[in-house]
Parts: structure tokens; sequence; C-alpha cells
């Protein structure tokens, strides 16, 4: 039972994005017990955050009158997306939960769980290199040593755009909740879109749980802040 199903499938697709909460690797904790990035957990004042953002956005889909009888809640499967997910999901009652490997972090290489002012000391080799290729290609391309850069993350991300059109066409599912990365958001975006890799120069990271609404093919923008 959902507190505010409605009675019919609407023809609209809703689609939220979502980025996790507060993390340890945000606030800077993790730095010196380097977890790896999969298993970085939420801190205290993200699992408020996802909370607090979880109930806000069940009241925004009851005013909007959004059906959620026909919703998914799609996730990365790091563990920071999942807490994330779940702290949402006491609020929207969703019980079809899926996980996709195409919606993970972009992938840091070397850089992972160090401080961007450390990058240069303790490769510099390697980062010389990459402020070379951004430089010469910009940020967009610039691929990060030993990991990925936000080109390569969108080219993963169009893969589960694939899925979102196949279980619309053939199963109705029409309101979808994607709890992801900062970066893997915005590639998300460039790729629905057509965006350009200069608007991803220029757009900025979303905070934690800043949600993005998409109605019907159009860009919404963050609809919590």
């Amino acid at each position: 039972y959902h507190p505010f199903i409605l009675l019919c499938k609407g023809d609209t697709m809703h689609i939220f994005l979502i980025r996790h909460g507060e993390s340890i690797a945000n606030n800077g904790s993790n730095y010196i017990k380097r977890i790896p990035d999969h298993l970085v957990t939420l801190s205290d004042n993200g699992k408020r955050q996802a909370h607090e953002a979880g109930i806000w956005l069940a009241k925004y889909c009851e005013e909007k009158c959004i059906c959620l009888d026909n919703a998914r809640i799609w996730r990365s499967p790091y563990c920071r997306t999942r807490q994330t997910s779940e702290e949402f999901n006491d609020s929207l009652h969703i019980s079809d939960i899926r996980e996709d490997i195409t919606l993970i972090e972009q992938q840091f290489g070397l850089f992972d769980s160090i401080p961007k002012e450390e990058w240069g000391r303790l490769f510099p080799r390697e980062y010389e290199e990459y402020q070379r290729q951004r430089q010469n290609y910009g940020k967009f391309y610039a691929r990060l040593p030993l990991g990925e850069s936000p080109f390569d993350v969108a080219i993963r991300v169009h893969q589960f755009m694939g899925t979102i059109h196949r279980d619309y066409e053939k199963h109705g599912i029409d309101t979808l909740f994607v709890f992801t990365h900062g970066t893997t958001l915005r590639a998300f975006l460039l790729r629905w879109f057509h965006y350009s890799p200069e608007w991803f120069h220029e757009e900025r990271n979303p905070k934690n749980c800043w949600i993005r609404e998409i109605r019907d093919h159009k860009d919404c923008g963050y609809i919590n802040l």
C-alpha cells in the first residue's frame, strides 16, 4: 500500500536524479582511512540529509499528483547510494529497487580518496600528464591516471538509458528515482538532452541530496534548492 497512489497510470514520464548524501569522503574523514570508494559510507549528517530529502520528495510527489504505482528505484551499487536510497524510501515506500553498475561514480584511479591538493605531490608525473590533457583537451575529455574522464562516464551511462526506454514501453515504468553520484548525474543529463561538453564545463556539481527532475524530456532543474 502506498499513501498517495493514484487510481490510474498517467502518460507522463518522471525521472528524479538524486546525488547521494554527504559521505565520509565528502567531509574529509576518509583521507586517513582510505576506504575504497565503493565502500565509502554516509556520514551521520548525510543520513539526516537523505532522510529529510526523502520526506520532502514524497510530499512533492503527492502535491504534484505524480503517480507512484509504476515507480522504480535505480541506484548505483556503491554503499553511500544504497544508504541514501534506503533513507529516501522510508518516505517513498517503493518496493521495486534495482541496481546498475553503469551508475557508479567516476573512477579516480591513482587519485582515489586523496585530496586534490595532494595529487601533484604524491604523483608528480601522472599529475603533470593529467594537467596537460586538461589544458589540451578540456576537463571533459581528460582521463584521470588509471581512472576515467567525464567522457568515459557519459559513454557508460548512455547504456543505462536503453533500459529506461524498454521498461517504459514494455512494462509502463513511468517514474524513476535514480540514486547516483555528482559526475554521473551530470553525464546522464548531458546524454539525455544532448548537451555539449561546454555545458558540462559550466554545470556545477550538485550538492549532496540535490534532486533534479526530468519531466517528459524537459529538464526542470534542481527542485529542492
